[in-house]
């Protein structure tokens, strides 16, 4: 059977008395897709598509655990089925700050993700999460001469340019270990945050919920309809403070004045 239709099969099965369309949400980088379900009442929800020979769901569930615990907004989950690689979420929407972001509302949109940010690092705890250590950070370093340099580039670097590319991997490794340790979402940037506008229907249960136990998660969260909705977080890590600032900040996607910037930081440190 087709996943697509293993996906209607799933559905139905949760939502038996329930007329609903199937629709492409989003795809990531990775074999995960992502479908939203349309009921007739115009409600919708997320299906997450996540085979389970290539994705593991388990850290997904659990960090969304840990950002939802901390008080920030991510998708609920409703439902899933482990085996088949299936998760029922909440759908926090279609707009990314990406999409939104303009210079009226930067100031509003990025207090928002800032106040969210210390949310998540307030929260942090030891041995939650894998550690961002020398390893980890040295592999994710070395993509900038094994694939940028040499694959995309073609350039084959002298042996004094290759000394001097050690040297800075090398303080900056440096800088990130001696840094205070914090949940690290390693994507915290405009295509990650979504704006998530109000809507009654985000705190309705689920039509047809699943018993407790394995296969639900039993409570709502509270704060469903904060902005900004936190996704694409699975990878997490235990890491450097600093990271997730850069992330958002020095974002490949959008780019802002340094004054502006500065200053972004700036009430970010006095909070």
């Amino acid at each position: 059977m087709q996943r697509q239709q293993q996906v209607t099969e799933w559905l139905k099965r949760q939502f038996p008395n329930a007329q609903f369309a199937l629709a492409p949400a989003s795809a990531d980088a990775s074999f995960r897709r992502y479908f939203r379900a349309t009921f007739g009442d115009g409600s919708t929800r997320i299906v997450m598509d996540a085979p389970p020979q290539h994705e593991d769901c388990k850290p997904f569930l659990h960090v969304a655990k840990l950002f939802a615990d901390a008080g920030t907004h991510t998708p609920h989950v409703y439902a899933q089925d482990l085996e088949l690689g299936f998760l029922l979420l909440s759908d926090l929407g279609n707009t990314t700050y990406l999409q939104a972001l303009t210079a009226a509302n930067a100031p509003q949109l990025y207090t928002a993700a800032t106040d969210a940010l210390i949310k998540i690092q307030l929260a942090s705890r030891e041995n939650e999460l894998p550690p961002y250590d020398e390893a980890l950070l040295r592999r994710e370093l070395n993509l900038f001469p094994d694939w940028y340099i040499a694959k995309h580039l073609g350039v084959t670097l002298t042996e004094k340019q290759k000394s001097k590319l050690e040297e800075v991997f090398t303080r900056i490794v440096a800088n990130n270990l001696a840094q205070s340790k914090v949940y690290v979402h390693r994507d915290y940037h405009s295509r990650n945050l979504m704006v998530t506008e109000p809507d009654e229907r985000a705190h309705l249960p689920h039509p047809n919920p699943p018993p407790k136990g394995e296969g639900a998660i039993d409570s709502l969260h509270e704060n469903c309809l904060i902005s900004p909705g936190i996704i694409d977080f699975q990878d997490a890590v235990y890491g450097p403070i600093t990271y997730d600032l850069a992330s958002l900040f020095k974002d490949a996607y959008i780019k802002w004045e340094e004054a502006e910037i500065m200053d972004w930081l700036i009430r970010y440190w006095e909070k």
